[in-house]
């Protein structure tokens, strides 16, 4: 073959990747309304997908975000305020999504935690904070006996009764119900931790997935994105012997996936739920404590677009993280294997303006 047809089917290949690579387009680029990033992170290896935010309990300006890169040779990131990161824990096998939990005991100490899940083991990983060593004896197995395991999601909760801590765990399908399983974290005496299943619930519509997990531990809900038909609402504590679906709300104005989802919180039981609408790159906002007195009706209070593209997930604080951060800081993924974190004040600027209308 000469040089030319060598060098015409060499561009031909070239093409043909190209087409085979998913095209990340910013939709908001030209839209003066949108809420743009005050920091934007170092990219990650493969493909960004869930953040959350760990606070520094002796100096909230040196707290991290850790965010997942999602991957067969996947890992957990840490990233410090000015979005560099400062520690990769690879070796992870898929790591979907992730979240955090403070003062656990482990060996008479207690200790910050990060819990991922691993879908290509089927388990879930537990690293402490702020050094990311794992401490799960290789992981966790989640859905264990069932035909469909593969797990996505996962959320933290602690109960404020005895500090006890749960994950919940969600996967990529399931049974119409008892979708999520709950399990308890606890030290095994052995430098370790173990998960033990206390609970099974949950409704799944079967329509697509259920990733975005989110817990308010001071009200004691469970909140969860059924893709394309809503956002579910449950009890958080399995004391209470509850599975009674208490809510489904955000049904309409998505023009895709729900996905991920952040809780702001302003008072005791006020402040505000963030729900990412992926398909038009912005985040829907509804009421923490409810609509007109009922803590279950959650009417729209604004939609807001942003500079992240595709959002995953999404995390939120109101700590005091610094000069760039005085009012806490909200994380959301962005399809370009990044993380933008923003200023709080951005977001609340965009609520209140619309209270005004």
């Amino acid at each position: 073959m000469n040089n030319s047809k060598t060098y015409f089917f060499g561009l031909m290949l070239l093409a043909l990747g190209a087409c085979g690579q998913k095209i990340k387009e910013d939709k908001n680029k030209n839209n003066p309304n949108t809420v743009q990033a005050t920091v934007i992170t170092e990219k990650v290896k493969h493909d960004t997908d869930d953040p959350a935010i760990w606070i520094n309990p002796a100096d909230a300006s040196k707290s991290l975000i850790i965010g997942t890169d999602k991957d067969t040779d996947g890992a957990l990131y840490a990233f410090d305020l000015s979005g560099k990161v400062v520690k990769r824990v690879g070796n992870i096998q898929r790591p979907n999504n992730v979240d955090i939990a403070y003062g656990i005991t482990l060996g008479g100490k207690k200790v910050d935690i990060a819990v991922t899940t691993e879908r290509q083991t089927n388990k879930i990983r537990i690293f402490t904070l702020p050094d990311l060593q794992p401490i799960d004896n290789g992981g966790i197995d989640v859905f264990a006996g069932e035909t469909e395991r593969d797990p996505m999601g996962v959320a933290l909760y602690t109960r404020p009764s005895d500090n006890t801590i749960f994950a919940i765990v969600g996967r990529k399908s399931g049974p119409a119900d008892g979708y999520l399983w709950q399990y308890q974290l606890k030290d095994n005496g052995k430098g370790a931790i173990t998960g033990e299943k206390v609970r099974k619930f949950g409704k799944y519509s079967g329509k697509k997935e259920i990733e975005a997990i989110a817990v308010d531990n001071e009200l004691g809900f469970i909140y969860y994105s059924d893709e394309q038909v809503g956002v579910r609402k449950y009890i958080a504590d399995p004391a209470a012997k509850n599975d009674q679906e208490l809510a489904l709300f955000a049904k309409t104005g998505f023009s895709e996936d729900h996905e991920g989802m952040a809780i702001y919180k302003t008072g005791a039981k006020t402040g505000y739920l963030l729900i990412s609408n992926q398909g038009s790159q912005s985040f829907m906002v509804f009421p923490r404590e409810g609509s007109n007195g009922n803590p279950h009706q959650y009417d729209l209070i604004t939609e807001f677009p942003v500079s992240a593209m595709e959002t995953d997930g999404a995390d939120a604080t109101n700590v005091n993280l610094g000069t760039n951060y005085p009012e806490g800081i909200f994380v959301a993924m962005s399809t370009d294997k990044t993380f933008h974190f923003y200023d709080w004040r951005l977001i609340a600027a965009k609520i209140k303006a619309a209270a005004k209308k």
